[in-house]
Order: structure tokens, then C-alpha cells, then sequence
């Protein structure tokens, strides 16, 4: 039992980087079709959460940068993984391109797909990001999670952390959504 679980958990390990060396290697065609792909995707994610939750908007206007992950993957059955590729959008410009990973081990099942948009409130923490060679949830700048009820209460006085991070559009069927653990890293689509 115990052999089956580690080997389940090496091909989960596996999968998971497979995903991760997903990365265009074309050329710098190919390179632009994929960025503008992304760029894309990243303009509806935006467009859907300001729709959704309006108070958004206004944490935009105070932001650095918004890091938005228009769909993240996200399945497992006991151990799981997820991944999906975003934007850094500071102004109306995007900045730079990152990748989404983790790795999960617990009672789960299921397949989800989300949103996800982390709004950078100081430079500190946008430096953080951007010098860092992967930037860890849970490590480094403190990342508050938004729900509808905390993103009517935010205003200029109460806004005191780093980063505050979105999380919406779920679809589909997955027990406890959380990001603590997972590793953002600049990519070149």
C-alpha cells in the first residue's frame, strides 16, 4: 500500500512538471501568438472580476501591479497539482509573464478551474516579485485572500498589507480552494 501510495506521488510529481516545461519553445513568433494569447485571456479575467466585484476597481487604482491568472487548473485525487500562466499588468500595461505551480497531498478529489488576480499595493512587495527567482505563497510579503464581505469593507485606512489576491470564476468540483504553498514564476511565453 505504502509503495503505491509513493509511486501515485512521484507520477503526480511528474505531471506536474510535465505542465511546467509546457512553455513555448517555438520561435519568436510563436513566442508573440502565445503572449498575445495571454494578454487576451488576462483583459476578460479583469473585466469579469470588476464586473463581479466592483470594489476591485478601486484596489486596482491604488495598486503597483496586478498579477491576474485568467485560469489556473487545479485537480487531484488524495495528492494534486495545479497550474496556469497570467500577467503582470501595472497601468494598463503589461509588464512581465508568469506561471502558477503546486503540489498537494490530503483528502481532495476532484477538478476546478478559477481566476485568480493579486493585486501588489507597495513596491516592496512588487520588488519582491519581480528580483525573487520564484515567488512562494505563504513566503515573503503577506498575502491577504478577499472575500465578497472583506471587499466591501476596504477602504484607504484599512488597507495595510502587501498583496491582496482575488479568487473567482470557479468551475467545476473541488474540496478546499486554497493557495498557501503554490510558486509564481516569470516566464517568457
Amino acid at each position: 500500500m505504502r509503495a503505491n501510495l509513493i509511486i501515485y506521488l512521484i507520477l503526480i510529481t511528474v505531471s506536474v512538471s510535465m505542465l511546467v516545461g509546457c512553455e513555448s519553445t517555438g520561435g519568436k513568433e510563436a513566442n508573440s501568438s502565445a503572449a498575445a494569447e495571454i494578454d487576451r485571456e488576462v483583459d476578460i479575467a479583469l473585466a469579469q472580476l470588476f464586473q463581479t466585484t466592483p470594489e476591485a476597481r478601486d484596489l486596482a487604482a491604488r495598486a503597483k501591479g496586478i498579477l491576474i491568472f485568467p485560469h489556473i487548473i487545479k485537480a487531484g485525487f488524495i495528492a494534486g497539482g495545479q497550474y496556469g500562466k497570467g500577467a503582470m499588468r501595472q497601468g494598463r500595461r503589461t509588464t512581465g509573464y508568469y506561471n502558477i505551480v503546486a503540489a498537494s497531498y490530503g483528502l481532495q478529489a476532484g477538478a476546478q478551474t478559477f481566476s485568480y488576480a493579486m493585486f501588489f499595493m507597495n513596491d516592496a512587495a512588487l520588488n519582491y516579485l519581480e528580483k525573487s527567482s520564484g515567488f512562494e505563497v505563504g513566503v515573503g510579503p503577506s498575502v491577504v485572500v478577499v472575500d465578497a464581505g472583506m471587499a466591501r469593507t476596504l477602504t484607504s485606512t484599512t488597507l495595510k498589507d502587501d498583496v491582496y489576491a482575488f479568487i473567482y470564476g470557479q468551475q467545476g468540483l473541488m474540496a478546499g480552494l486554497g493557495l498557501q504553498g503554490s510558486k509564481i514564476t516569470r516566464i517568457t511565453p
